[in-house]
């Protein structure tokens, strides 16, 4: 039962959007953050059934590996081996009897249903078969079953983690007694977070209007209780942008570095999509100062110019580690392409699209762009080095290897924060912050 490309469920039926969007990770690698809101605005789902589709398809998605795992025990085969329509179908039928109250022989029906929709009558009998069998036994059996004998791995199949993701948050965090909690906040939905652009909105006026609380890391972040923060009139005018509030915290913690001299000239080497570059422009013009913001992607570099119109920033599409003069800016923030680990929550099906191969070529490319942006600064200028994933090798290991520069104890600029890790570094986490886990490391020239 291997190939096929199936067809498309093409309904407004909660469990055919979550299909399409299981379908478009799997058959096109794309990101379920943004199909599934293009196709509930496209079929025109609100409500209970949106909410329903997305729990569906993000819940599957982070479950995948598994649901991979108890749907290969039942057939005797790999799921990969399957045709993909009636792979993703028996995910998102196996995801509903067992992470779900969706009673297992409505699940099974529908899923029935869907197979046939999407690749024919011919897999229905099949399809039919499998989830019975998965129904048989609830959640905690199969995992009791399936369960290597492993810690490390245990906890990687209970909480739907890859196994090499999970040593390496273990390593970061230095304690395996935080690991369930950590990962049992990285399978949590997170709450939108929205940056009031200093100077724009006032950050607590924005609280108030939104039914909003103020973050407790960022001064800028309003954490929402719910609903589209699209519709937000802060955020149409282009006076608040949605940024988690970790992202906020550690630009916000670079224009927060004392600075001797000259502080005029601010860089922003990776900037795309711009959350972190509307920001640091907006400090950036409340001090008579200006930002360049370098962003290799072209698509990349016209989100930034738009993100940041109005403001006191230059967009330049180019590539950090061959841009610029020596010793031309006073700070520069190097938010550097990572595994983004650090935001699985956000990214439902990431985790299963990393690999651990992924990371060679990420850190050649950190260690280039944080030497160009030590290149670029002038003497006493600080550089804050940033990843949004806590892996050491792409980060307290980078910092650690930079040269020409001295580490700047980054704790301080969190003023009243627990758990930020061993000095000078600055780890945030989800479970302990409510943030993505974005690494701060702060280097003076």
């Amino acid at each position: 039962m291997t190939g096929g490309s199936g067809r498309r469920a093409t309904s407004d039926d909660p469990r055919s959007i979550a299909y399409d969007t299981l379908a478009a990770v799997s058959r096109d690698d794309a990101y379920a953050n943004l199909v599934l809101p293009r196709l509930l605005t496209e079929r025109k789902v609100t409500g209970r059934d949106a909410a329903l589709a997305t729990e569906l398809a993000y819940g599957a998605s982070r479950a995948r590996g598994t649901l991979d795992r108890i749907v290969a025990s039942v057939t005797g085969r790999e799921t990969a081996s399957l045709d993909q329509p009636v792979a993703d179908v028996l995910r998102l039928g196996a995801y509903q009897i067992l992470y779900t109250r969706v009673p297992a022989h409505a699940a099974v029906a529908t899923s029935v249903s869907l197979v046939r929709k999407v690749a024919g009558h011919r897999p229905a009998g099949f399809v039919n078969a499998v989830l019975r069998k998965v129904a048989a036994r609830p959640l905690d059996s199969w995992l009791h079953k399936l369960s290597p004998s492993d810690p490390v791995g245990a906890l990687a199949l209970r909480h739907a983690h890859p196994e090499w993701i999970v040593r390496a948050f273990a390593a970061s965090l230095g304690d395996d007694a935080e690991l369930p909690a950590l990962l049992d906040a990285d399978n949590a939905a997170p709450s939108v977070h929205l940056c009031a652009r200093p100077g724009r909105v006032d950050r607590d006026e924005l609280a108030a209007a939104t039914g909003g609380k103020p973050g407790a890391l960022s001064p800028y972040a309003v954490i929402l209780p719910g609903g589209a923060p699209g519709d937000i009139p802060a955020v149409v005018d282009g006076g608040a942008h949605v940024q988690d509030e970790g992202s906020q915290a550690v630009a916000a913690a670079l224009a927060a570095v004392p600075l001797e001299g000259r502080d005029e000239r601010w860089l922003d080497l990776c900037a795309g999509p711009g959350g972190k570059a509307a920001l640091l422009g907006s400090l950036a013009a409340q001090r008579g100062a200006t930002l360049d913001a370098v962003e290799v992607s072209a698509h990349r570099a016209r989100l930034v110019e738009k993100t940041v119109a109005g403001l006191p920033v230059t967009v330049h599409e180019a590539d950090g580690r061959t841009f610029g003069e020596d010793g031309t800016y006073d700070r520069v923030l190097v938010d550097a392409p990572c595994t983004g680990l650090g935001a699985l929550r956000r990214r439902p099906e990431a985790r299963w699209r990393r690999q651990p191969s992924d990371i060679a070529d990420l850190t050649v490319l950190q260690t280039r762009l944080l030497a160009s942006a030590i290149r670029l600064l002038r003497p006493g200028g600080v550089v804050a080095y940033v990843t949004c994933s806590p892996h050491l090798a792409e980060t307290r290991e980078i910092a650690e290897a930079a040269e020409g520069v001295s580490a700047v104890d980054a704790r301080p600029l969190f003023p009243g924060v627990d758990g930020l890790g061993p000095e000078p570094h600055v780890q945030l986490w989800p479970h302990r912050h409510g943030t993505d886990a974005m690494f701060l490391a702060v280097l003076r020239k």
